[in-house]
């Protein structure tokens, strides 16, 4: 009797071979998009304008010269006495303002995705002197010393672990999954949202 091998069967140690490493790339693809967050910057978080329209009509000057050289005011009674001067900071009020204000636009493709963006903290959660949740905003004294910028410039963060600050406006790199979610907060409006999973303090 002639014993060998079936030459007709492929062998089975490179197929075993092969779903042990497609196994190992499985597990380590979302350790591998872990580590490679998207670099943004505060201008990637606005849309950009919408491109003008070459169909439509274009202003016509308010004034033009008349046949004598003087300047003319066109579509504009001066028979009626001027209005009175509207007093001071009567025109609109920062509260009137960001009633009428549309929202902020954001840009919805940054849902779900994995980020990385440095900024400054103002700090809405303590325990002790740590914080879990902050605003991030792109410069120093924004919601606190002076109006708060468009809601599509400050982003909500929430951490699972407090981390040490020394103060307001701490600059840091903050890393984590970004949504495109409306917040309302003590001190501002944010459009994005991010569940950190680090926060760096930089040094500037």
């Amino acid at each position: 009797m002639k014993i060998g091998f079936d030459r007709t069967s492929p062998p089975q140690r490179p197929r075993l071979l092969r779903i042990i490493v497609l196994g190992l790339v499985a597990l380590a693809a979302p350790a591998l998009a872990r580590e490679a967050p998207r670099e943004l910057r505060w201008a990637d978080l606005r849309p950009p304008p919408p491109p003008e329209d070459p169909t439509k009509a274009k202003l016509k000057p308010f004034w033009s010269k008349g046949a004598s050289g003087t300047v003319e005011i066109r579509g504009v009674d001066t028979s009626e006495p001027a209005p009175p001067p509207t007093p001071e900071g009567k025109w609109m009020s920062r509260t009137t303002a960001q009633k009428s204000a549309a929202p902020a636009p954001v840009i919805a493709a940054l849902d779900g995705q994995r980020i990385r963006l440095g900024g400054y903290v103002v700090p809405l959660d303590f325990q002790a002197a740590k914080v879990t949740e902050f605003l991030l905003v792109p410069f120093v004294g924004a919601c606190i010393h002076v109006p708060p910028p468009p809601a599509n410039q400050i982003v909500y963060v929430k951490t699972s672990e407090p981390f040490a600050i020394k103060g307001e406006f701490d600059p840091v790199y903050v890393t984590g999954t970004m949504k495109t979610a409306t917040t309302f907060t003590g001190l501002a409006e944010t459009g994005y949202a991010l569940d950190a999973d680090l926060v760096e303090v930089r040094n500037e």
